[in-house]
């Protein structure tokens, strides 16, 4: 897979928008940050990432509003959301809106680009399967073939 994943961030607090961009530049990926969901919403008209990181809580749209409004234009687009303030209804809330991942603060920065990758892994799977292409797998890995290995397995004891 391609190292130029393109990552934007929005959050309503500098600092963590530092992080973000900090790590995930890192890590190869081009990251644009926005510190409130209008200046994301005018961004995406010109243009859309890989892959967005958004959090809850920000004044005027929040997070899960945002993640309505991208997915009515961009249906495929990851979602990943952060949150200071972790509860059950949020978490509920971001998964039932299509949320990839529902991630509470403090994060792993580390583990966002983790989270990134395997956010882009889904989005060219589901692509794959959209456009009706096979989807390559090693013969090993295929659940089919497990479950014959684990068969064998038995039959060897």
């Amino acid at each position: 897979m391609s190292e130029d994943i393109g990552v934007w961030v929005v959050d309503d607090d500098e600092s963590i928008r530092w992080v973000l961009e900090r790590s995930l530049t890192r890590e190869k990926m081009t990251v644009r940050t926005f510190p409130g969901a209008a200046e994301l919403l005018d961004a995406l008209q010109d243009e859309a990432p890989d892959v967005l990181i958004t959090d809850v809580r920000m004044p005027g749209v929040n997070g899960l509003e945002l993640m309505e409004r991208v997915h009515q234009a961009h249906p495929g687009l990851p979602v990943i959301v952060v949150t200071a303030h972790s509860d059950l209804d949020a978490a509920v809330a971001a998964y039932r809106g299509g949320a990839f991942e529902y991630l509470p603060k403090p994060f792993d920065v580390d583990g966002v680009s983790t989270l990134v990758r395997r956010a882009m892994q889904k989005k060219a799977q589901a692509e794959e399967e959209a456009a009706g292409s096979p989807r390559a797998a090693l013969i090993g890995e295929d659940p089919a073939m497990q479950d014959v290995f684990r068969a064998v397995g038995r039959l060897g004891r």
